[in-house]
């Protein structure tokens, strides 16, 4: 299987629009030790012609330009190598750029049913015509054989898994929601013969349960947003910590690097960071920390073999 890093940023992406910190203004200087990073998702194959995204980012226009294993192909005036679009929530940076795909181009669209109840709740989301574009659920523990809309199957075996996380932003009534567990935020394992490749961009805690589901991976992309859990108020960047976001953060005691000590993965890689995290930069202390406790840090291109 192949897949191929379409954004590696957190919401807002890298450098973010009406941000000036140090981060930002290195990217936007195209400083090279600081490349820019676009709005997380993933595109994978079993054949390297038809091709599946994980999560719509609101970028996904700029990321297929950028990506021609995703560009149409000679023959027919209007075609795409995109077959399925997967999504792992309902924030506006995994479902926003599903307003791009609205041409009457036929795929599959496959959601947790928290997921497809927000799409189906935002008449916006009606431009993808479901006689052209299915809406497939996700169960949560089972596994499910990818295909396209017309049916013909993608050679990927996509497993579901509730992850602690939140609601979506915009779903927040105001008080703090607290910790959702119950399928607002999914992971997603995928295989197509061989290794699995784990999914994760957004998890909130590190539990026995999802500890057990990871270990023996071979590859997995983890919520990567925060170094520390109050970065964001510390760079005077916003009010929230990392918990109230609903992310993990980088380091500490209850933080990834530590929580993944004694679980078995063959590759582990950092996706879906934010603008205010020093591991963006590869001449970074923090940088630095995280190779040595064996992680990646994403970039927009990255290609990832999984066999």
């Amino acid at each position: 299987m192949r897949a191929i890093v379409l954004g590696a940023a957190a919401g807002g992406g890298f450098p973010q629009w009406n941000s000036a910190g140090p981060g930002c203004r290195r990217a936007r200087a195209h400083d090279p030790w600081a490349p820019a990073r676009s709005q997380a998702a993933l595109a994978v194959s079993a054949d390297g012609a038809r091709w599946a995204l994980l999560n719509a980012s609101p970028d996904l226009r700029a990321q297929i330009a950028a990506t021609p294993a995703l560009h149409p192909r000679p023959g027919t005036i209007r075609n795409s190598p995109i077959a399925a679009v997967v999504l792992s929530g309902a924030e506006v940076d995994t479902i926003a750029g599903l307003l791009t795909l609205r041409e009457r181009q036929a795929f599959a669209l496959y959601g947790g049913g928290a997921a497809l109840a927000t799409l189906a709740a935002n008449p916006i989301f009606n431009v993808l015509d479901r006689a052209v574009v299915p809406r497939r659920p996700l169960p949560l523990g089972s596994r499910v054989e990818l295909a396209d809309a017309a049916g013909e199957p993608l050679g990927i075996t996509l497993d579901a898994f509730a992850v602690p996380g939140k609601v979506p932003l915009f779903e927040e009534t105001g008080a703090d929601p607290g910790r959702a567990d119950d399928g607002a935020t999914i992971g997603l394992a995928l295989s197509a013969g061989g290794g699995t490749l784990l999914f994760i961009p957004g998890c909130a805690a590190m539990t026995p349960a999802l500890a057990a589901r990871i270990a023996g991976a071979d590859t997995v992309l983890f919520d990567g947003t925060l170094f520390r859990d109050d970065e964001m108020i510390v760079a005077g960047a916003g009010p929230k910590t990392g918990q109230r976001m609903g992310h993990m953060s980088i380091d500490g005691p209850g933080g990834t690097i530590a929580a993944f000590r004694d679980i078995p993965v063959r590759r582990k890689v950092f996706i879906h960071i934010n603008n205010t995290n020093p591991v963006l930069l590869a001449d970074s202390p923090e940088r630095a920390q995280v190779a040595a406790a064996g992680w990646e840090v994403a970039e927009d291109g990255m290609e990832i073999t999984v066999a």
